[in-house]
């Protein structure tokens, strides 16, 4: 079984230290549900306070249709994985999935197979009887997992689980918790600072800043059409570039291109991602000197001035005869399509506010 989880108004102080001042959140049953942002935005102090760790100052939080404000942690049926797996050292694996079914007072004949099905299921039904020290960071993790889920909670509740492996384990086990979520079907609640985990795991992702919500939607969403400065660059990486709107035209410097669902007057900033810049021989389009290059593999990287001295960042898929091009001059058009158009002040993306 699996909740919805509706947040209204919730309100987190420390003292006079307001961390969350007015947070209303809906999160669907079964939803791959993530709170991305930078360190310091509120996004751990609210998992907490849908766990009943931490204090709410006000609002009302529920599981379907339960208010669960004042409910014990222990009490709100949830699943717990933390960013240092918390796993009991002096434990093999099979006594640490176990652990919270013998708490919870199972029938001691069911709690043998309730294991081995999870211990299957994350792939760590061999290491049954190791002890964690002869584990890897990433079975590890797994065994957290598996003793979170094993209860069958309501809630699974994940606290930057991935942030101490090395990059390769990272890739792997969030596809791996990604896979068991969708398998299990269950309410998950995931917080991360990092973008891309966030993108590549999440049915909806919310964008926090300093206790506020500042977007909620699909990661496609979220990345195409970012509602305000902070959120386009947070995720992914991109490009500010100042321009001259009339309608639905922009002069980027000196070249000018029209953008569809575009309406407004004014100076405006044009965010404009690496990839949606493109080489061109029509040297009326904008001139860019090429002052570095990095390669990636399958793709390289232009760090290129503009003729106003700014520098921006194009991502082109990498050639097998490339060639070091520092100090050449190029030609840029925009795929415009794919750019967004913000207030000068960066707080209002304007092709969505004509979208909707």
């Amino acid at each position: 079984m699996s909740v919805a989880i509706n947040i209204n108004h919730a309100l987190k102080k420390y003292g006079e230290n307001v961390i969350i001042p007015d947070l209303n959140l809906k999160i669907k049953d079964g939803e791959f549900f993530t709170l991305l942002g930078p360190s310091g935005c509120g996004k751990t102090t609210l998992l907490r306070m849908i766990a009943g760790f931490n204090t709410i100052e006000g609002g009302e939080f529920y599981f379907d249709e339960n208010i669960i404000n004042e409910l014990d942690p222990s009490k709100r049926n949830i699943g717990m994985v933390f960013q240092n797996y918390a796993i009991f050292p002096h434990l093999t694996v099979r006594a640490n999935v176990e652990f919270g079914l013998n708490n919870r007072a199972f029938n001691k004949k069911d709690i043998g197979p309730m294991a081995d099905k999870f211990l299957k299921l994350m792939q760590i039904f061999e290491y049954r009887d190791r002890m964690p020290e002869n584990l890897s960071g990433g079975q590890q993790q797994r065994v957290a997992l598996a003793r979170a889920l094993v209860i069958a909670p309501d809630v699974l509740l994940m606290d930057e689980p991935l942030s101490n492996l090395d990059a390769k384990l990272r890739l792997e086990m969030r596809q791996a918790i990604r896979d068991i979520q969708k398998e299990v079907g269950i309410t998950t609640v995931y917080v991360t600072h990092d973008q891309e985990e966030a993108m590549a795991i999440s049915d909806r992702i919310a964008v926090m800043e300093l206790g506020e919500i500042q977007q909620i939607g699909t990661p496609q969403s979220i990345y195409h059409r970012p509602v305000n400065e902070f959120v386009a660059s947070f995720i992914g990486r991109t490009n500010f570039v100042t321009a001259d709107c009339d309608k639905n035209e922009l002069n980027v410097l000196g070249h000018k291109v029209t953008v569809k669902d575009l309406d407004y007057k004014g100076k405006v900033k044009v965010s404009i991602r690496p990839e949606e810049f493109m080489l061109t021989d029509d040297n009326k389009a904008i001139k860019a000197i090429i002052k570095d290059t990095i390669f990636l593999g399958l793709n390289t990287h232009f760090y290129m001035e503009l003729p106003n001295k700014q520098k921006v960042e194009i991502i082109k898929e990498s050639m097998i005869d490339d060639e070091n091009h520092t100090g050449k001059t190029v030609y840029l058009t925009i795929n415009v399509d794919k750019v967004n158009v913000y207030t000068e002040d960066g707080a209002k993306n304007l092709v969505i506010a004509h979208e909707n």
